[in-house]
């Protein structure tokens, strides 16, 4: 089957690539930037079109080799001229769950998704880890550079299937899992679910639709979880491994106690599997002396990021880069100084914007911060000015936490980090 991905870089479309190609399919795809993933896939071969996404690449390999699907992320604007372009020519198009679900389906592979609001990249890569340790064959797919393999596989003599599960556009319920791991529950992601009750019904949606889950106790209570198939874990539960983080040994725990629904457990514990977990691209990933750069964008993903830095650190500095002015509008009144307790210094940028509400008014960062500690505070920009302020933090021996979805880790990036 050739297959056409629009977005062929992106997180969930480049994982998703690698699969189709491990699957025997033949790809090709466009996006508008080049990336590792993008040279991931040339390297192997893959054809693509860089920097345009326009119909005519597309018409021309139909016309050369007759594409039979047009793949594309849930983000992609139904007027997207490769998107018009597909269904003019009669391509079969869906978004990246109709694909994945084949795949799952064609090869019998048992599902095991890995959803929640908060750290299911790290949990989901960490699931992958222990099976390599244990040398269980996997297909996968995770939405991040991991350096112990590609972001997504696909091995058609494996019996497990392990995906990070997104609520995002609702993508998690389009499966059944065989098990679902649950890593954290709380309000997210206003633009797909208006309120509350819509995010907390999916999350209980989702644990109908597994054959077994494994949550949090406190979780479960949050959503009104009451199926019988949902295992609940309690707070001292939690297996004390030696990973930075409470929350990463949280997470942790929630694999090990799936391998043993899955038999692997006393397998798993005999090898200590997790305490060697090397992590994943932009989940506390240090990028340099005392400088990390992290994802996360909630406020209960700063509370547990700096949790995990103040376990490293003594003096903790957070720059920060808030995502989506509809996602401010929800957690505004979350960030507190309790969620900020284990920063010394906190540099606070202004709002990344994408996917916005255009009659919400734009948050500005002394109305998201007013309930901060103003001594704390330093209203700042991805400038010299800043990086300055962050290398003399690094010179004192501070470590310094960059954090946002936004364009805050390519800024770093590209800045003289030795």
């Amino acid at each position: 089957m050739n297959i056409f991905f629009c977005g062929i870089g992106g997180v969930g479309l480049g994982p998703l690539a690698q699969m189709a190609l491990d699957a025997g399919h033949t790809i090709a795809g466009s996006d508008l930037i080049d990336s590792l993933t993008t040279q991931e896939l040339r390297e192997l071969g893959v054809q693509m079109n860089i920097g345009e996404q326009t119909p005519a690449y597309l018409q021309q390999l139909h016309t050369e080799t007759s594409v039979d699907w047009f793949v594309y992320t849930a983000g992609l604007a139904a007027d997207h001229p490769e998107l018009l372009a597909a269904t003019e020519l009669g391509i079969k198009t869906s978004k990246r769950d109709g694909l994945l679900q084949q795949l799952i389906e064609e090869s019998g592979q048992q599902l095991v998704a890995v959803a929640g609001t908060h750290g299911k990249t790290t949990t989901t890569a960490m699931f992958v880890w222990a099976l390599q340790q244990l040398g269980i064959p996997a297909s996968y797919s995770i939405g991040s550079q991991i350096g112990f393999g590609p972001s997504g596989k696909f091995d058609p003599d494996a019996d497990y299937f392990i995906y990070e599960c997104d609520e995002f556009d609702r993508n998690f319920l389009k499966f059944n899992p065989h098990i679902s791991l649950i890593t954290s529950i709380d309000y997210d992601h206003p633009d797909t679910y208006p309120t509350e009750e819509d995010y907390k019904s999916a999350f209980r949606q989702f644990i109908h639709q597994s054959e077994a889950t494994i949550l949090w106790q406190h979780d479960a209570d949050y959503i009104g979880a009451r199926e019988s198939s949902a295992w609940r874990l309690q707070p001292d539960e939690t297996i004390q491994l030696a990973l930075a983080g409470e929350h990463n040994r949280r997470n942790a725990t929630l694999v090990l106690k799936a391998l043993e629904r899955m038999e692997l457990g006393e397998k798993a514990k005999n090898c200590d599997t997790l305490a060697t977990f090397p992590g994943t691209a932009r989940r506390f990933e240090k990028i340099g002396h005392n400088l990390y750069s992290d994802y996360g964008h909630h406020p209960a993903e700063i509370a547990a990021t700096l949790q995990m830095a103040r376990e490293l650190n003594d003096h903790i500095v957070l720059v920060y880069q808030p995502h989506q002015n509809i996602r401010q509008h929800e957690v505004r009144e979350q960030y507190t100084n309790a969620v900020v307790e284990d920063a010394d210094d906190i540099y606070w940028l202004p709002t990344y914007l994408t996917r916005e509400d255009p009659s919400l008014k734009v948050l500005t960062a002394i109305e998201l911060t007013r309930n901060i500690s103003s001594e704390k505070i330093h209203i700042s920009e991805l400038d010299d000015t800043l990086w300055r302020e962050i290398t003399f933090h690094r010179n004192e021996g501070h470590l310094v936490l960059c954090m946002g979805a936004g364009i805050i880790d390519g800024w770093l990036r590209a800045q003289d980090i030795s």
